[in-house]
């Protein structure tokens, strides 16, 4: 604000005025001592007294008309420096006004500028009002653009769709005529495969009937096959008959975890691969049977790292494959042998105590048709 250098200047007129008379009697002080002590010093160094006192009283008329001189001097000095204050004092109360008239014209310029501010903020929340309602405007009109392209667009992608269903139409009709076309030749060879169906189910049902006796045939040697192999085990537990197949315990034939055959297990299987062998001789060539070897294990997880194998399905599988490899050694045809490994998907017991466990552990052996 314009007022703000006056009422922060310090008037110091008055007190330079009194320490500027103080310095002025102060050196009219030094210089008579300083002429006194001259003066005396040339008295003492003087050889002759009266010559001296004759000069010593020259230097002192001297020494009184200047200090006379500057007595006046120092009253002019006084004078004019009290004329001076009197003229600072004026002005000091000249500018306490001017400096009272500076702050009512700071005050009126302060009331100026804040309502200018509060007339700019006004303006500035008005102009922020209309830029609104521009990109209102702008935005409502940039949609209505849009929408008038977008139905420019569906009306164009209309009758497109109406082009393509009057071709769609069209090629319907002349694919309908080619399906009445094929249809009335595919009645013409139907009643043709009618006679040929015919035909067809005569020599189908002759098959059936030769395969049901081929069948009956299997079945037969089936329980003469049991039989045989029931006679040549004996009274051991750990071969069980199952419906139309036999149940060796995996327990007896392999050690826990492996697929490499004990003694016990290859001695047993030589029981069985004689009976097989005797099998072949009895069955007639015409018949074509095959002995299944299935493998089966309980649902305990196989230990992570165990080598060989990785889970159960290829243990039973390796199982299967180590029994038909045995029964092949001890004279079996090996085209007669059918190894198969279903893992733990085909349990005998559900329970999962030591029992089930064991029980589900096993191996399967089956005459059947090929």
């Amino acid at each position: 604000m314009l007022n703000t250098r006056f009422r922060n200047q310090t008037n110091a007129w008055p007190g330079f005025v009194d320490l500027f008379s103080n310095l002025v009697i102060i050196l009219i002080f030094l210089l008579i001592v300083f002429v006194f002590l001259w003066t005396t010093t040339n008295v003492f160094n003087n050889k002759t007294t009266a010559q001296s006192m004759a000069s010593l009283k020259q230097t002192n008329l001297a020494q009184a008309e200047q200090i006379e001189q500057m007595a006046i001097d120092e009253k002019e000095a006084k004078r004019l420096l009290i004329l001076a204050r009197n003229q600072l004092e004026a002005l000091e109360k000249s500018n306490q006004t001017l400096t009272a008239e500076i702050n009512e014209m700071d005050l009126s310029i302060d009331d100026l500028v804040s309502a200018y501010e509060a007339k700019v903020i006004d303006l500035q929340n008005q102009g922020d009002q209309m830029q609104r309602m521009v990109s209102d405007l702008t935005r409502q009109l940039n949609q209505a653009n849009l929408d008038k392209q977008r139905t420019a667009e569906l009306e164009q992608e209309r009758r497109k769709l109406q082009e393509e269903m009057t071709t769609q139409r069209a090629e319907l009709a002349e694919q309908l005529a080619k399906l009445q076309s094929a249809l009335d030749s595919a009645e013409e060879k139907s009643r043709a495969q009618a006679i040929q169906y015919v035909e067809m189910s005569t020599r189908l049902n002759r098959a059936l009937a030769d395969k049901v006796a081929e069948l009956n045939d299997v079945s037969k040697y089936q329980s003469e096959f049991y039989k045989s192999v029931k006679l040549a085990m004996g009274d051991r537990t750990t071969l069980q008959p199952d419906g139309d197949r036999f149940i060796v315990s995996s327990d007896i034939l392999f050690p826990s975890g492996s697929y490499r055959l004990s003694a016990e297990g290859k001695k047993q299987l030589h029981l069985i691969a004689n009976v097989i062998k005797d099998m072949e001789e009895k069955i007639p060539t015409n018949i074509n049977w095959i002995i299944r070897v299935d493998g089966h294990t309980d649902n305990k997880p196989v230990i992570p790292g165990t080598p060989g194998y990785r889970n159960n399905t290829q243990l039973s599988l390796l199982r299967a494959s180590a029994v038909a490899d045995e029964l092949a050694r001890a004279g079996v045809s090996k085209r007669r042998l059918v190894p198969s490994g279903f893992g733990d998907t085909a349990p005998v017991a559900l329970g999962n105590d030591r029992d089930s466990l064991q029980q589900n552990r096993r191996i399967e052996l089956q005459l059947t048709n090929k």
